[in-house]
């Protein structure tokens, strides 16, 4: 039974309760805390040493000290009393804390801070206070009890700005019930009239709570925090589903613009950042810490505010009453408690491993609906690399060899649960399997399978993490998934079984159909060494080239181009063609015109459409059939025969590029049926052909594969690769090696490595080495000893750029030597010109001719408008009116800001906005509202746009067709002679006309 706190004269100890003189007499307001806090966590009142401690710090004090206290796990009230009171610093008041403050800081309320003295730490009776010692206002208690999201608006519209000085108690009270249209629209207007916000604009009105948001953070030079969102994001990661949106914290920090690389003036403010992560970030009463970060990868860095570097803070703590009054995982957790509720990551065996596993929560990824709990997960072996005499082979590092890196199984009812069709974690795309007014396409659930033969996923299982691709296996019995130790990134640890794991299954990619393939200047650059000539190529960019010029005049050539970048536009050229909108309207011409300059920007880059050819996820051959140079490839029609080339991107070496002969193999019916996409790898031979492909794996990686007759005629493959380099050696200190309070710093010192020192390792040696090849390629065969050094260099190149690839992991520091870098650089490289020189070689004459295609403009001299669009009623107009000259206003706006990635998000915020004002739902298939009365505003903006664009040019009519485009499309189609709509799938479409 829980001890109950005593009704009577409280402050007497046990031992004394009848002595009276021993009794210790505090004021009213510091007895009503106590007696507040007792009866919240069910406490024995303090002993009289305890009050006796309280009493000598007068009233304000013991006040201040048992704010502190409260809301924290308390365990030994008297002793966490005294030990507070001994270590006491007051509260700052609202003056005072400003005066703390680093020059120009805003408000407490950007500030942060937690007691981190380590003497408290250590102490058993110690818990982190949670407000670090900020005046809490009026303001700040009423907007904790607004939802979270309304809450972060009134601060990101704030910028800078002091919530107590612009914002009044009754106004927040005024619009706690608001609906989220009408708190955005109500909170701009009383700001704006008071401040200029940071980002004087309005957010979207799309609010839908079922959709993921986003949260940012960003942090300055000086340490102030600029709040930003929330944004709408296309999916949740694993973090955010186990979490909740608004308690993850995107957090940018800012790096001085005119800084050169290799300069030393970061270190001016590292520490504040530092200060930063050790203090936390207080949103209003919440308090967020320093969680997880991801590198970017193979991604270039763009510039300091679009650092592909991305660093997340999450919620441990709130004094917020309406946070209090819910359950939050993270509650009463240490850090290291906290990430142990997704994986027991502090288990790996280097300190360089920590975040690269550690941020598998971060992947784009669909949770599959299943109870982990019901499914057994079985672990099985690899299979090991052997010889002709069964030897088992070992890598350079006295590791052994395995065919299965990275590759399980998984029994078809589980995969039956998972939607056919993956990519980054996102379920289909726009224009997949929908009619053309937008209703969805019937399918059978054995289609399902059919599309589904491997899968690329993340599992979080009882504390263990796992990576890599599932495999279809029909013999499996059901609800039974296979894993081996190649899979598995984390090891579960049994001391830390308290901990609730959030066991998930998450889908990253399935085998899909492959898009239209093209090739790279990569993949071009060792074709041709392996004796592709270049007449091949050239042809397949005079035919590009031709498709390209012809997309504004004939409907085939136009659709393939809206179907390749169709990403851009959300497929609104597509759609526009597909529901018989001629090409010669206005701005179908216009954006026709800007596919074809994207489209010869690619081909520039050698970007050369090629057929036969196909992206598939990679698995290995489940019934062991496979010979080791052969491989099973699956397309549409099932497995095909014959000679294929296969090949990994981003391979350098010359003998990446295999020449396998396709099998087919009955028996792999029986484990996937009539699964397709996908290419099978043999678990036969001394290594394998995965490793010999620029080091790959089966963890979800994709093979480009060709079957095309005039690259295998042509095609002589080249000894593959072997690694020249070793690992082995390399000692670092794992995170059990470290307290707590080194890990954090240390995990934080490698996120600002990461974001401000990153390694350029990577592009500088795929530059050097596509100056060499490029040199190589246009050499005499007279030119010997040249061409030897050239691939001596290259080689080493190979193996640098493979280590690099792999540095994040391995932790080794991988370098270019200057011996190996390049002095001159091919001109379609696009360097300056003091580092470039003229190249002959295929590369350069596919720049010089895709460039030399000149790009025709049109000269509208006149807008002209579709004669069915051409009537629209006066109170459409009305009513679109006005709101079209707040959308070019805002509009203005938003284009001026010099951040790209800002103004980006702020113009598709205010498409949004005035998409939902027309459909009243984020797309025109979800609106709610009657068509005839969408259509009826649909044609008002389409006159308003294009009588406007009159003026101001044909771009004008964007604001028609970025809104309205959906309901334009289907009015146009419903207005035709064959009234009949079709499917219209786009995989097909690409299928067919690619």
């Amino acid at each position: 039974m829980k001890p109950q706190p005593s009704p009577t004269i409280v402050g007497r100890s046990m031992a004394h309760d009848n002595a009276l003189d021993n009794a210790v007499w505090l004021p009213r307001s510091v007895e009503e805390l106590l007696h507040r806090i007792c009866v919240e966590q069910s406490l024995l009142q303090p002993d009289p040493g305890a009050r006796r401690a309280l009493a000598d710090l007068g009233e304000a004090a013991a006040l201040d000290v048992l704010m502190q206290m409260s809301g924290r796990r308390i365990r030994n009230f008297s002793g966490f009393i005294l030990y507070m009171a001994n270590n006491f610093r007051p509260i700052p008041t609202q003056e005072s804390f400003a005066d703390t403050l680093p020059s120009g800081s805003s408000s407490p309320l950007r500030s942060c801070g937690v007691c981190s003295e380590e003497s408290l730490q250590s102490d058993p009776r110690y818990v982190a206070p949670s407000s670090s010692g900020q005046s809490i206002s009026p303001q700040l208690i009423a907007l904790g009890q607004l939802e979270f999201r309304k809450a972060f608006l009134v601060l990101s519209y704030l910028g800078r700005y002091k919530l107590e000085e612009t914002i009044s108690v009754e106004f927040i009270k005024q619009i706690q019930w608001l609906n989220m249209d009408q708190f955005e629209s109500v909170v701009w207007e009383e700001l704006r009239s008071k401040c200029i916000p940071l980002l004087d604009r309005r957010k979207s009105s799309d609010w839908d709570s079922s959709k993921a948001h986003i949260y940012h953070c960003h942090v300055d030079l000086e340490g102030h925090l600029i709040f930003k969102g929330p944004y709408l994001q296309l999916q949740r990661t694993h973090m955010q589903r186990v979490l909740g949106d608004d308690n993850v914290l995107l957090v940018k920090f800012a790096e001085e613009m005119n800084i050169g690389k290799g300069s030393h003036a970061f270190q001016g403010y590292e520490s504040i950042y530092h200060k930063v992560a050790q203090e936390g970030i207080l949103v209003g009463l919440r308090r967020y810490q320093f969680f997880v970060y991801k590198d970017g990868g193979k991604e270039k860095k763009k510039s300091s505010i679009s650092s592909p570097v991305k660093c997340y803070f999450v919620r441990m703590e709130s004094n917020w009453i309406a946070d209090q009054e819910k359950p939050y995982i993270l509650s009463d957790k240490f850090i290291h408690e906290s990430r142990a509720v997704f994986m027991h990551v502090h288990t790996v065996s280097s300190l360089s491993k920590y975040m690269a596993r550690f941020s598998l929560i971060l992947s784009k990824t669909m949770k599959l609906d299943i109870d982990l709990a019901s499914v057994h997960v079985e672990m099985i072996d690899d299979i090991v690399c052997v010889d002709d005499d069964g030897n088992i082979s070992y890598d350079e590092n006295g590791e052994p060899l395995i065919h299965t890196d990275g590759t399980g199984f998984i029994s078809e009812d589980i995969a039956l649960k998972c939607p056919h069709h993956i990519f980054k974690g996102k379920c289909s795309t726009p224009m997949s399997n929908q009619f053309l007014d937008g209703s969805e396409i019937a399918e059978e659930p054995l289609n399902i399978t059919k599309s589904l033969t491997s899968e690329a996923f993340r599992l979080f299982n009882k504390g263990a993490a796992f990576k890599g691709t599932l495999l279809l296996n029909k013999l499996l019995p059901p609800r039974t998934i296979q894993v081996r130790p190649s899979m598995r990134k984390v090891k579960s640890d049994a001391s830390f079984s308290y901990i609730q794991s959030c066991n998930s299954l998450e889908i990253v990619a399935t085998s899909n159909r492959p898009k239209r393939t093209c090739l790279s200047r990569y993949l071009i650059a060792l074709l041709h060494y392996g004796g592709v000539p270049n007449e091949y190529f050239l042809e397949l960019l005079k035919n590009a080239l031709d498709d390209a010029q012809n997309a504004r005049y004939t409907k085939l050539a136009a659709i393939r181009v809206s179907l390749k970048y169709g990403d851009m536009d959300d497929f609104l050229v597509s759609r526009m063609i597909l529901c018989g909108i001629p090409l010669e309207e206005p701005y179908m011409q216009f954006r026709l015109s800007v596919l074809m300059k994207e489209e010869r920007k690619g081909l520039k880059a050698g970007k050369l459409p090629v057929t036969d050819c196909y992206y598939l996820m990679g698995t290995v051959d489940p019934t062991g059939l496979l010979k080791p140079n052969e491989v099973c490839v699956v397309l549409e029609n099932g497995q095909i025969s014959g000679d294929v080339l296969v090949y990994k991107h981003p391979g350098l070496h010359f003998g990446d590029i295999h020449v396998l002969s396709a099998r087919y193999i009955k028996e792999l019916e029986l484990f996937v049926g009539d699964s397709k996409y996908a290419i099978f790898f043999p678990i036969k031979g001394s290594r394998s052909l995965a490793d010999e492909m620029a080091n790959s794996d089966f963890d979800g990686d994709m093979y480009w594969v060709s079957r095309n007759s005039q690259l295998l005629r042509y095609f002589r493959s080249s000894k593959p690769w072997v690694p020249m380099s070793s690992t082995a050696g390399v000692q670092q200190k794992g995170p059990l090696d470290l307290t707590d309070r080194e890990l954090e710093k240390k995990l934080f010192d490698q996120f600002l490595a990461n974001r401000f020192k990153p390694s350029y390792t990577i592009s500088v040696a795929a530059d050097c080495w596509l100056s060499y090849m490029d040199r190589l390629l246009t050499l005499s065969d007279d030119c010997v000893e040249e061409k030897e050094c050239l691939k001596e260099k290259i080689l080493k190149l190979v193996d640098i750029y493979y280590d690099a690839v792999d540095a994040p992991k391995s932790g080794l520091k991988v370098d270019v030597p200057p011996e190996l870098k390049a002095d001159k650089y091919p001109h379609y490289m696009e360097k300056l010109k003091s580092d470039s020189y003229t190249s002959t070689s295929i590369l350069g004459l596919i720049f010089n001719k895709a460039g030399s295609v000149q790009t025709e403009d049109n000269q509208f001299n006149g807008i002209s408008k579709l004669s069915c669009f051409s009537r629209y009623s006066e109170s459409g107009l009305s009513l679109w009116k006005p709101r079209y000259t707040n959308y070019l206003s805002e509009m203005a706006q938003a284009l001026e800001h010099e951040i790209e990635e800002f103004k980006e998000e702020m113009a598709d915020d205010i498409i949004k906005k005035y998409k939902w004002m027309l459909y009243e739902a984020a797309e025109f298939e979800d609106s709610p509202r009657k068509r005839d009365d969408i259509f009826e505003e649909a044609l008002a903006i389409y006159n308003l746009a294009y009588d406007y664009a009159q003026m101001g040019g044909v771009g004008r009519c964007s604001f028609a067709w970025n809104v309205a485009g959906r309901a334009l499309c289907m009015l146009h189609a419903s207005k035709q002679d064959d009234k009949s709509l079709i499917p219209c799938s786009r995989s097909v479409l690409t299928e067919i006309l690619g």
